[in-house]
């Protein structure tokens, strides 16, 4: 087996550490799914639509893993397609809460996404979801998750839009606020860039534009066929507009 890639940061100041604490924190303060996982409801439910609408499949019983899976909500939904699943968290009390929620033949293994416990070319597909903004850097992410995934595996990961005029601007009034980062944000250059370093082929973009929860109403416009039409044809109208982004990848065989 390879040699994995360094355990996260855990020096008490870090920024991988101080999402730790708040991860545990969640799940030991809050019962619903998208409050375990740091989610507005609006927003776990309009990134569960995305995903599963642009959803294409998978191989019968194929081993998929859900890197980052909170109280379980895509591990569910994978089982619920006739796959295998195994969801990874390194939260315990978010573990716990998941348990109460899964079947018994959805594993759960606690575990960092920066040193998974699995060996090379395990999984058939791997999910990572919510993982990217609580990480100082998304490389090391994606080359671990590639190192388990076998020829052809298909990866979906997501990430907080950097280049979003909303980002920015919050972005910039925390600064002038004197506060410190609480979320990273990632531009979908890099991130697609770091997929096709990591031996990943088939890279596709798709934005993800999401509405503040008190204007939650206006979210079925953003997700219409017209909406979804205008930002695949216009990726540069994507990046300003959307909060959000996800690729999804093949695992080149070989």
């Amino acid at each position: 087996m390879q040699e994995p890639s360094p355990a996260t940061d855990t020096r008490p100041d870090s920024f991988e550490a101080r999402w730790r604490e708040r991860f545990e924190e969640f799940a030991e303060l809050r019962d619903d799914d998208a409050g375990i996982a740091g989610w507005s409801p609006s927003g776990l439910d309009a990134r569960f639509r995305f995903f599963t609408r642009r959803w294409q499949g998978a191989a019968p019983e194929s081993l998929w893993l859900d890197v980052g899976c909170g109280a379980g909500t895509y591990s569910r939904w994978l089982a619920a397609q006739g796959l295998r699943a195994i969801g990874l968290d390194y939260s315990q009390p978010t573990l716990a809460k998941a348990q109460q929620r899964l079947r018994p033949e959805i594993a759960l293994v606690a575990g960092d996404a920066l040193r998974l416990p699995f060996r090379d070319a395990t999984f058939g597909g791997a999910l990572c979801f919510g993982v990217l903004q609580a990480v100082s850097e998304s490389a090391p992410v994606v080359r671990e998750i590639a190192r388990t995934l076998a020829g052809g595996a298909t990866l979906w990961i997501d990430a907080l839009n950097r280049d979003g005029i909303a980002t920015r601007v919050s972005e910039a009034r925390r600064r002038l606020r004197g506060k410190d980062r609480h979320l990273r944000y990632e531009s979908a250059r890099v991130l697609g860039l770091c997929l096709a370093e990591s031996g990943f082929t088939d890279i596709r973009l798709h934005w993800l534009p999401l509405v503040p929860a008190r204007l939650r109403g206006l979210q079925p416009l953003l997700e219409s066929r017209l909406a979804v039409s205008a930002l695949a044809s216009l990726p540069a109208a994507g990046g300003l507009v959307s909060h959000s982004f996800a690729y999804s990848a093949r695992k080149r065989s070989g």
